[in-house]
């Protein structure tokens, strides 16, 4: 009889109730696991958040890449940032993400929010805001017709250099929640690390400005060209203080002639961009001696430019247009440059392939070529840099494939629009500055006008 009483000694629990207790344990060891787990995941998705923000250039993608990753972050449907005015008494601009084509075009009908009701309630007291339930809210006035039905809301406001810049508002757990501490808590940490990617995005465009607007000083002012009608764009490189050695040129000569040139001094800093305009007043000097073939004048230009600087590397390419009946004679030498493109009425653009010869500053012993072709009336030749076709998912090839066939669809165009579609619509990527010089010969009655 005394076996039947093993293993129950006193003050020891009963068997299954240590069971139950330790499963109990293991339950609840196992619960702060996967809550452990979940914070890490949400840590690293912060993390990976403010990467990918801090990577955006362009202030408009900045705002909406933090819109769009606080969404992901706390699973919400919809969300918003609206950018307070100059008076920080009302919202300038309100960027959204998660509305539908229709959502959109109903609310356009009413226009963007202001900053009133709950939207006002965060704009004048800039705490977190979390609310379950917005109509209850005793700062609502309600939803403008159209706009989508929301319950919660989570708000926070976004500081730059110590000053309110927005607002950024979230709506609608997916899973039908209202918004909790943690979803507060990982959406206020995104919010100082926004405030630090708008200013920086916003110092970005402050030095690319200056950097454009000290490119554009270099470069002139074309003249009137008449017979011819020309028309030029510079487009800065997407990187700030990426100075650039592009520059183009037109001189008018004697007897309806006139001088052209396009080039690309290699560099992008302070060095190039001045060696650009040392190079360019130079050959202006040289060119008015219009009885040289294009190929004389460079040759003289890398001479001098040798003997007299330490100017880096520069591809370019100088022509002449002159009368020739019925139509016009193009002569062209080119120093490592891009070929130009003509187009001719009624024929797909076509590039004037021929001898580059040697970049300025690498031999200036050796003889330069020229080439000649006839221009029909009313044809467009289009000289550019190479930051219009480098792209480094594409060959050389393939992008002056593309550009031709650009060019041979928008040749109707007046010829300013022209090479503003060439400049909005190029293959290239933006990482390197670019220059387009068009020159158009008149009709044949415009000559003799």
């Amino acid at each position: 009889m005394a076996g039947s009483e093993e293993g129950n000694h006193p003050g020891q629990p009963h068997v299954p109730d240590l069971h139950l207790r330790l499963r109990t344990e293991l339950a609840r060891i196992d619960e702060q696991l996967l809550s452990l787990l979940a914070a890490m995941d949400r840590l690293q998705g912060l993390l990976d958040a403010v990467v990918s923000i801090s990577q955006e250039v362009e202030l408009h993608d900045v705002l909406l890449r933090i819109v769009t990753t606080a969404m992901d972050l706390v699973g919400a449907r919809y969300g918003a940032m609206g950018v307070l005015g100059e008076s920080g008494e009302h919202l300038e601009q309100f960027i959204t993400a998660g509305l539908s084509e229709q959502e959109r075009a109903d609310l356009a009908a009413t226009g963007l929010p202001r900053g009133r009701g709950v939207l006002g309630h965060l704009i004048h007291h800039p705490e977190p805001l979390r609310v379950d339930s917005i109509s209850d809210h005793p700062s609502s006035v309600g939803f403008p017709s159209g706009h989508p039905h929301m319950h919660t809301l989570l708000g926070v406001a976004i500081s730059v250099r110590g000053e309110i810049y927005g607002d950024l508002y979230l709506s609608e757990r997916r899973d039908g929640q209202p918004f909790d501490v943690h979803d507060e808590n990982v959406v206020l940490a995104l919010a100082s690390a926004a405030g630090i990617a708008i200013e920086k995005v916003r110092l970005f465009e402050r030095v690319r400005l200056g950097a454009e607007q000290f490119q554009r000083l270099l470069l002139p002012t074309l003249p009137d060209l008449r017979p011819f009608t020309a028309a030029a764009i510079y487009r800065p490189a997407a990187e700030p203080s990426q100075l650039g050695g592009d520059w183009y040129d037109a001189i008018p000569l004697a007897d309806d002639t006139v001088a052209v040139v396009i080039g690309d001094v290699v560099g992008h800093d302070l060095k190039a961009a001045a060696s650009m305009a040392s190079t360019r007043n130079m050959l202006r000097a040289l060119l008015f001696e219009q009885t040289r073939p294009p190929s004389t004048v460079l040759a003289q230009l890398d001479r001098t430019l040798h003997a007299i600087t330490s100017n880096p590397v520069t591809t370019t390419t100088l022509a002449r247009i002159e009368p020739e009946e019925p139509g016009w004679r193009l002569r062209w030498s080119t120093a490592g440059h891009v070929p130009p493109l003509l187009i001719a009425p009624g024929r797909p653009a076509e590039y004037l392939f021929a001898e580059p010869g040697l970049p300025l500053g690498v031999d200036p012993d050796e003889p330069r070529p020229d080439h000649s072709r006839f221009l029909p009336p009313e044809s467009t030749v289009v000289f550019f840099t190479d930051g219009l076709v480098e792209h480094p998912g594409y060959s050389i090839d393939e992008s002056l494939d593309r550009l031709a066939e650009l060019a041979t669809v928008h040749a109707g165009l007046p010829l300013q629009e022209f090479v503003q579609a060439l400049a909005d619509h190029h293959p290239s990527d933006g990482h390197d500055d670019l220059a387009i010089l068009a020159l158009r010969t008149p009709r044949p009655d415009a000559r003799d006008a």
